[in-house]
């Protein structure tokens, strides 16, 4: 018999009119990993919410270690053993490793009312050690990277040694050794008999890692199932309710003349004497571990960072791209690899996150800022996209992480850009929304738009790339034609294995 340790039963929500959950249950077993998947709107971090007492629901019961409970607040769940990593990270950038691992516990270090911060600082390496995270407990969280603050944010769930530990996307950020790392961490908490919620759209994590799988659509279930024996296909169908195939679209490219070419671009450490060019309808594929530099060289040429010496040409012409700015006037768009710190603005709308980067198209004849042309804009880009929303009004904080990855690439599109980069596009976006947004992509190379797709997801590198560079440490290493790259080639020359 199955040693229950949560009991989710009938969970209903609604918030502002829109049912999110309905009629919900979840039954977890002591020392499971248990996947929960869904598509983007599905009710998946709704649910955990509920649990963790960030929301009430409408109707339902938890019983937990036997016993009926509703946290009025995450601080009461994490005294009663719950935990949650949470898809966007949440820590102080302020603040150093330490402090964001203990912020709430400083109780924990004081002596006569002062904070020891050599016993914190031993007490934080310990803890990494123990979990095999290399990351100085000293550095300030602005100056790591999302692979370590995703990682700095595990450790700080693990940190209170909870009963049950949720993992909202948690290799979203993560390389292959890392997520490696994450596993060995998983199944290490997993034989200690702690329960682990894994919610992913990555479907190899579920059959490598979980033992169970419970399916949400629409915000109802529909059904949990052994991941043994399970197929791909069985597990998308149930997902997205209808048979999935020809997950990606591509057609035949027809390229024209040259859109974007770089010159020996040069970038203080980060990138080294780089070279290469993309024409109007290709999708050119740049594929490399992260933090091989794929991102520092895109950032460059967008003008969020400067390069130190190269050339940028544009239609031919060589341009001096200072900022974001200058890079929209020039017709480049850029798609951010990270959604929090330099894409959504939380403190704006749905309508104006998406419209944000197009002033001259929701403006009248005079110039002049028109609500209504806005919302026109607005109405028929979210159509296209398929994003889910309350209202467009709303703060874009309240959808779920893949729509606001679909408002981010609307944004985008409404500025008509001539060269679009897309700096991992689909991080984040269940298997659905994938095929929508590579079915868009397909689209836009159609358009006569020249693609920058920068990925570390090797299928859709393999299956949408027209022309694929590989980048190692700074340098590009590897160029071969789409139809010719195989994914032993491409990760062979990511690691530098001959």
């Amino acid at each position: 018999m199955a040693d229950t340790i949560l009991q989710m039963t009938g969970i209903t929500k609604v918030f502002a009119g829109v049912q999110a959950l309905k009629d919900v249950s979840l039954r977890l077993e002591k020392g499971e990993v248990h996947a929960l998947i869904g598509e983007n709107g599905a009710g998946k971090s709704t649910l955990m919410k509920i649990l963790i007492g960030i929301h009430r629901p409408e109707k339902g019961e938890i019983i937990y270690n036997g016993r009926k409970i509703e946290f009025k607040d995450t601080a009461e769940a994490l005294k009663n053993g719950i935990s949650m990593i949470h898809q966007e990270i949440s820590l102080v950038q302020q603040m150093d490793v330490a402090e964001n691992i203990w912020l709430g516990r400083e109780a924990d270090f004081s002596k006569g009312g002062l904070i020891d911060k050599k016993l914190r600082y031993e007490r934080t390496r310990e803890l990494l050690l123990e979990l095999g995270i290399e990351i100085d407990p000293a550095a300030n969280v602005r100056e790591l990277s999302i692979a370590q603050m995703q990682l700095v944010e595990l450790a700080r769930a693990i940190s209170y040694r909870a009963n049950i530990i949720i993992m909202d996307e948690p290799t979203s950020a993560l390389t292959m050794r890392e997520i490696e790392l994450l596993y060995a961490i998983v199944r290490k908490l997993t034989a200690e008999g702690v329960t682990v919620v894994f919610i992913s759209h990555k479907l190899d994590e579920i059959f490598a890692i979980c033992q169970r799988v419970t399916v949400l659509r629409d915000g109802s279930y529909v059904d949990t199932l052994p991941v043994k024996g399970l197929t791909n296909q069985k597990l998308m169908n149930l997902v997205v309710g209808r048979e999935l195939k020809d997950m990606f679209t591509k057609h035949k490219a027809e390229m024209k003349g040259e859109a974007l070419r770089v010159e020996h671009l040069t970038g203080s450490g980060d990138f080294y004497d780089v070279n290469f060019s993309v024409r109007s309808g290709e999708i050119l594929g740049i594929y490399g571990l992260m933090g091989a530099g794929r991102t520092e060289i895109m950032r460059s040429i967008f003008g969020i960072d400067r390069y130190t010496s190269g050339k940028v040409f544009v239609n031919g012409r060589e341009v001096d791209i200072k900022s974001p700015v200058d890079a929209i006037k020039l017709g480049v768009g850029m798609l951010t690899e990270d959604r929090l710190r330099l894409g959504v603005i939380y403190a704006l709308s749905v309508v104006a996150n998406t419209t944000i980067a197009s002033f001259k198209r929701v403006c009248n004849r005079l110039g002049m800022f028109n609500k209504k042309r806005e919302l026109k804009v607005f109405g028929e880009e979210s159509d296209t996209l398929s994003i889910k929303y309350s209202s467009p009004h709303d703060l874009i904080g309240q959808l779920s992480g893949g729509n606001q990855q679909k408002v981010m690439v609307g944004r985008w599109l409404l500025t008509n850009p001539k060269i679009l980069i897309l700096d991992e596009p689909t991080r984040g976006i269940d298997v659905g929304a994938k095929q929508e947004i590579y079915a868009l992509i397909d689209k836009m190379a159609s358009a006569g738009i020249a693609v920058i797709l920068v990925s570390s997801e090797l299928p859709e590198i393999l299956a949408m790339s027209d022309r694929v560079l590989v980048i190692r440490n700074g340098k590009i290493v590897f160029e071969c034609d789409g139809k010719e790259a195989d994914q032993v080639t491409l990760v062979s020359n990511a690691f530098g294995i001959s």
